[in-house]
């Protein structure tokens, strides 16, 4: 067996095989070839969008894709992968040397082709083809900042609120560069919160996102109180948001700032979920009434079985009355999970800022509250990046 060099990295995959089959046999020459990491292991051709949000969270280099078991199906798959980006090349698998599927899944986008035994021979002849073809990403000059979001389980939870306090708290705390982008097109109010005078609006950035430099990107933003805002439209924008243009504008902004907080509709939005997938940590917001409880204990529930690791979010509940029927033990009996941090209902500071147009300062106690949220958040990352990378540890998203 030719060993695989030290210097070349494992290829991130993402493996859908339906034919469990045929998964065991390509699974079973893994460990030989040494040169993928299988990042999940799908046994359904997944939905579209659920098979988009899974590889912009997993990020996998190529797609190892049965065309056995429904090879109309899969062609179609090929032809959606193929749209994504950053690029996710296509390897198809087959029970056998088939010339029908071999045609068609190449004419739809993929790359290579093999098939049961899948001899090893052949197998690192399409690997080499494979490697030169995947440009490992050159790592940028400077320190990408640290993107975080806010969402809400159901509307009115108070999710901007927070996001908009704790990205005033992180510059009051860090006097670090902090960008707060209203991603909530249709319904933001953060704007209207501030009573920011602008003539732009995140849908510009993101119409702009692949042509963004510094002069355009000041022209786009307004700054307030030492902190950057990207506000939503002031018209509701209910066209659907370009994935792509989504994770460039991201990806330009941690790199012009030390925090980048995302205040996004809530999470069963679909531009929530593609937002998350591109955050380090993300808030979960829900208040103690029923209707909210369920819904953030149904939300917890779809981000797991989308893949998302359970580390990634926290829930806040917001506007706890401590004469409420329902405590912080069962509430974390409800959502399975702890509950990071509760907020208390102080309607009369928040009335006051949305009156005066200021933020919240850290004197009151929802003030306290919010501005704790934000030094652990600070402390947490910190942590987080002086830790070095555990060894053998076993990817987040393989499914059972």
């Amino acid at each position: 067996m030719i060993p695989r060099a030290q210097n070349e990295a494992e290829i991130a995959a993402l493996l859908i095989a339906p034919n469990r089959e045929l998964a065991q046999q390509f699974l079973a020459t893994v460990p030989q070839t040494r040169s993928f990491q299988i990042m999940a292991d799908l046994k359904n051709y997944p939905p579209q969008q659920t098979l988009e949000i899974r590889a912009r969270q997993l990020k996998p280099q190529v797609v190892l894709l049965d065309l056995a078991s429904d090879l109309n199906a899969a062609t179609e798959l090929i032809r959606f992968i193929t749209t994504l980006s950053p690029p996710v090349h296509v390897i198809g698998l087959h029970m056998k040397n088939d010339a029908t599927a071999i045609l068609q899944s190449l004419r739809a986008g993929a790359i290579e082709f093999l098939y049961a035994p899948f001899d090893l021979g052949t197998q690192r002849e399409a690997i080499a083809r494979l490697r030169r073809l995947c440009t490992p990403e050159t790592s940028s000059q400077g320190e990408a900042g640290h993107v975080i979001a806010f969402a809400s389980s159901k509307p009115g939870s108070g999710a901007s609120t927070i996001a908009t306090q704790t990205a005033f708290s992180l510059q009051r705390l860090t006097s670090k560069r902090i960008l707060l982008a209203d991603f909530d097109l249709t319904g933001g109010t953060i704007g209207f919160y501030l009573k920011l005078s602008q003539n732009y609006s995140l849908v510009d950035a993101l119409q702009h996102a692949e042509h963004l430099d510094l002069a355009l990107w000041n022209s786009l933003t307004v700054n307030y109180g030492g902190i950057d805002i990207l506000p939503a439209p002031a018209a509701p924008y209910a066209d659907p948001i370009d994935p792509s243009r989504l994770r460039v504008l991201v990806e330009h902004a941690r790199m012009l700032y030390d925090w980048v907080i995302l205040d996004l509709p809530a999470v069963f939005n679909r531009t929530s979920l593609m937002a998350i997938s591109e955050c380090e940590r993300a808030f979960l917001v829900s208040t103690a009434e029923l209707p909210s409880l369920h819904l953030t204990r149904k939300a917890l529930t779809l981000v797991e079985n989308l893949g998302f690791p359970k580390d990634r979010f926290h829930v806040l509940v917001n506007r706890l009355d401590k004469r409420s029927d329902i405590g912080t033990p069962e509430m974390e009996k409800l959502f399975g999970t702890k509950v990071h941090a509760s907020l208390p209902n102080d309607y009369f500071s928040l009335h006051r800022v949305v009156t005066l147009g200021q933020p919240l300062g850290s004197d009151g106690e929802l003030g306290k509250s919010i501005e704790n949220v934000a030094n652990r958040l600070c402390g947490a990352l910190d942590v987080k990046k002086a830790a070095p990378a555990a060894n053998g540890m076993k990817p987040a998203f393989s499914q059972a």
